[in-house]
């Protein structure tokens, strides 16, 4: 069985991802098909966002003979990395309650 992804936890997880390292798109997709299904023609997207939005910040640096891409994440992404990490505590809590504990209060 595999749950929805909506974009709020697909920007939190890519934000996450960066937030380790500078890296390329590839390996975020692939680092965050890890633990969702996602394709890469979901992910693009997501990065441009983020990017458009002040979160990330990206420049090119040569590998292998070719331009690569890379991500790193701006301190508004670092806020905004914050609060949904806070957000995910207080919604696990509640889904976790309800599923293994009865109803949320």
């Amino acid at each position: 069985m595999t749950f929805n992804t909506g974009a709020v936890l697909l920007d939190a997880l890519v934000l996450s991802v960066v937030h380790q390292q500078d890296t390329y798109g590839y390996k975020i997709t692939q680092d965050v098909r890890n633990v969702v299904d996602i394709s890469e023609s979901t992910l693009y997207p997501v990065l441009r966002r983020l990017q458009k939005d002040g979160h990330l910040a990206a420049y090119d640096q040569e590998y292998a003979g070719r331009n690569r891409r890379y991500y790193t994440i701006t301190p508004k992404g670092e806020e905004k990395l914050s609060e949904c990490r806070a957000e995910w505590v207080v919604y696990r809590g509640k889904i976790e309650n309800l599923l293994f504990g009865g109803i949320a209060q």
